[in-house]
């Protein structure tokens, strides 16, 4: 018998070929086109289809079609009764002609007689129907063999496979744009409280207003200028939000004092790194330096910061950035005691205390992101948003900033040390190391 149907060995093995590709969505229709090509050709019929079932409204859609026509139906429905019955004979060859007592084939017994329809092969794989296989009369008017039905049934399987495959991988996708889209809306919402929660601190401070949200657009585009990934971004900008939670338990008389306040008073609010620690340790966060910024906002390089009066490396490198944006608004913002300073004067506070109160490489990385606004080179103007117009213009200040790049730039390696603090702000969040 295989000698004597070579042309149906050799579709059998064309169709096996395929199997690396019908798990390719792209190549899904183009596969499944081409196995209903190979197998009527090889069986010397014109007219077949291939149809996907769907469970949930109990229909066969069709993939494919060869020589059906128009009119022949491209979707047809399938009663309890008919799954049922398709269950229990499994996959096999069902003679159109022969089944009428199912109401599927009473159904569609006229278009079935049009076209001339002699098998149906549901497609079950591991008790599901997953298809269907229509298969028309062969061209030499003679009846299909058992032989060639078992060759048809496995060929059968072989798209079946397919198709449940193709199934498999629809589902995968739509669980995961689920979970995406999930996970996304958690992530807005922490974004929204965490800015929420970030201007309920700054309303105790009337005359700083905004200032813990500055403070994280500051640290924002930081991040941004560093090249940090998007995670670490929105950390950075989290941390900016959340530094000054502490506040929330210092007196207001102490926080809004119109004069500089005395050492009592600011032994308590010097407490409130500490009190903001403890407060956001006990958040599951995202970002798992944040309460590490909250605690450590306040340090300096040269040792001479509070709470832990740390040096350089003992510092977390988000505290860090969170420090020069934090100290950043301070100069920026007229305070109760103090008004604002001038910017060309803020940017040579911030050149001559790099390396002493800031980190070097972060004070580049701001003044390019503050030269490169001025420059009109950024889309958003987001330091024009957050300073005004007036003070970003401010006469003589780009010059100011090229020069303090220039003295800095020389000796700090951006890059390097960018992706230096990368490393190192992964270490500690594997819990390897403490920056």
């Amino acid at each position: 018998m295989l000698e004597q149907n070579p042309k149906l060995i050799h579709a059998f093995g064309a169709l096996a070929e395929l199997g690396q590709e019908v798990a390719n969505k792209n190549n899904f229709q183009e596969t499944i086109r081409t196995s209903l090509h190979l197998l009527s050709g090889a069986l010397g019929t014109m007219r077949g289809g291939v149809a996907r079932y769907s469970r949930y409204g109990r229909e066969l859609n069709m993939l494919a079609v060869r020589g059906l026509g128009d009119d022949f139906p491209l979707s047809l429905s399938v009663c309890v009764e008919d799954e049922r019955q398709f269950l229990t004979n499994g996959l096999n060859a069902i003679d159109a002609h022969a089944a009428r007592v199912l109401p599927f084939f009473q159904v569609y017994a006229t278009s079935f007689e049009r076209r001339r329809i002699e098998l149906f092969v549901p497609l079950i794989i591991r008790d599901e129907i997953v298809g269907g296989l229509f298969l028309g009369e062969k061209a030499t008017g003679e009846g299909y063999s058992s032989y060639e039905k078992e060759i048809i049934c496995a060929m059968g399987r072989h798209i079946g496979v397919a198709i449940s495959q193709r199934n498999l991988l629809a589902e995968i996708e739509r669980h995961s744009e689920e979970n995406r889209k999930l996970f996304d809306d958690l992530r807005r919402t922490y974004a929204d409280t965490v800015k929420a929660f970030a201007t309920a601190i700054d309303c105790k401070d009337k005359y700083t207003e905004g200032h813990s949200v500055r403070v994280g657009k500051y640290s924002e585009l930081i991040a941004t200028e560093l090249e940090w990934s998007p995670e670490q971004i929105e950390g950075a900008a989290t941390a900016g939000y959340l530094h000054d939670v502490g506040k929330l338990t210092v007196e207001r008389k102490i926080i809004n004092a119109p004069y500089r306040i005395n050492a009592k008073e600011s032994a308590e609010l010097n407490k409130h790194p500490v009190v903001g620690f403890e407060i956001l340790q006990a958040i599951h966060h995202p970002f798992t330096d944040v309460p590490l910024a909250a605690k450590y906002h306040h340090e300096r390089l040269d040792g001479r910061g509070y709470p832990d009066g740390l040096y350089d490396r003992e510092i977390p490198y988000i505290a860090k950035v969170v420090n020069l944006a934090d100290s950043f608004d301070a100069m920026t913002t007229d305070r109760p005691y103090k008004a604002r300073r001038p910017a060309i004067d803020v940017v040579d506070d911030l050149r001559r205390n790099a390396g002493k109160q800031f980190a070097p490489e972060l004070v580049v990385a701001f003044l390019r992101g503050v030269l490169r606004e001025l420059k009109s080179e950024t889309k958003d103007r987001r330091f024009r948003r957050l300073l005004g117009r007036e003070y970003m213009e401010a006469e003589g200040l780009m010059p100011a900033i090229s020069d303090a790049l220039n003295e800095l730039e020389p000796t700090t390696t951006l890059t390097y040390i960018a992706e230096h603090a990368t490393e190192l702000r992964t270490e500690v969040a594997e819990g390897r190391t403490s920056l």
